[in-house]
């Protein structure tokens, strides 16, 4: 799949998620075989951009491959002078939320609100569009809800104003992230436009990738609550693609290797007292089956990251043992 003058390796994409898909997890999945981690949204409010989580999410030193950061805003200029900056910042590539259901993002009627009003969407693509000279991008949902999906229309008009790729995840901002997610209205959108169309929405499986291609005809997949606890499900993924065989599932080794790296940086990336309270919600992807619940439980009481990389180090431990 070709994005403006970047060819991805592959059909793997990994979604923005606030909260998850930051520096630290971006490049695991990298090394896993997405072929593009979208950073986390970013406000186009100029004033929130000095505060430590904007800064935070701005980070791109050091960071592999093609760098695509997410803006979301309703204010056509505000959103192309967020654009400006972040290209300047680095950014590869702008990508542009309509499509985060959140009550706090859809108040201000961005993310997904932005989809009751076609004439505003026009507007803000258009601005954006023209503000920056590399590739924008589009996310968006198949509707505001299940009896108003204008999903194709909304594409249309990403088209008409230069969008270089537009992902659909398979629900209405009413759905959230309830029931299935549909794959008819993106097959719908991928027969009425010609810019790439990426689908996203309960992709958590090789098998489920390789219907969701064949099924919608896409150019690539996004994954987004899959890869949570699971960096490696793109390998996974992309092996069953190529061979129709599934992978033999991560070794603990390997999978113990992984999450004390992801410790690591995430201290590194948030300083320990911000650091630890992520491990707990990324350790409790990790390790989410009903066996684990005491483990999570005891991991989530520990206030050091010497605590937490000790525990970490004696589950694996006495796995191993037994």
């Amino acid at each position: 799949m070709q994005i403006g003058p970047y060819q991805l390796k592959n059909q793997l994409i990994v979604a923005p998620m606030a909260g998850v898909t930051d520096q630290a997890f971006r490049n695991l999945c990298l090394r896993y075989g997405a072929a593009l981690a979208v950073s986390e949204m970013l406000s186009s409010n100029p004033e929130v951009w000095d505060t430590d989580k904007s800064r935070q999410r701005m980070t791109h030193s050091g960071e592999e491959g093609i760098r695509s950061v997410q803006i979301a805003g309703a204010d056509p200029e505000l959103m192309a002078q967020a654009a400006q900056f972040n290209v300047e910042q680095g950014a590869h590539i702008i990508d542009i939320n309509m499509g985060c259901p959140a009550k706090k993002v859809n108040k201000k009627l961005a993310g997904s609100a932005l989809m009751q009003n076609p004439p505003l969407v026009k507007e803000i693509l258009q601005a954006v569009v023209a503000a920056v000279e590399v590739p924008v991008t589009l996310k968006i949902r198949t509707g505001w809800e299940p009896e108003h999906r204008n999903g194709v229309q909304i594409a249309q008009i990403a088209e008409d104003c230069g969008i270089a790729s537009l992902a659909v995840h398979g629900r209405t901002r009413q759905c959230m992230y309830r029931g299935n997610a549909e794959y008819d209205t993106i097959k719908a959108i991928k027969q009425n436009v010609s810019i790439p169309v990426v689908a996203n929405g309960d992709i958590d499986s090789p098998e489920k990738a390789r219907f969701v291609l064949d099924y919608t005809g896409v150019d690539a997949l996004m994954i987004g609550r899959g890869a949570q606890g699971r960096p490696w499900i793109f390998r996974e993924i992309q092996h069953y693609l190529d061979t129709g065989n599934k992978l033999a599932p991560i070794e603990v080794a390997e999978q113990r290797q992984v999450m004390l790296e992801h410790l690591t940086k995430l201290y590194d990336l948030y300083g320990e007292y911000k650091g630890i309270r992520f491990a707990r919600k990324h350790i409790g992807w990790y390790l989410d089956q009903e066996d684990q619940r005491q483990f999570r439980a005891d991991f989530n009481q520990l206030e050091t990251a010497a605590e937490q990389y000790s525990l970490v180090e004696y589950y694996f431990d006495e796995l191993v043992k037994n």
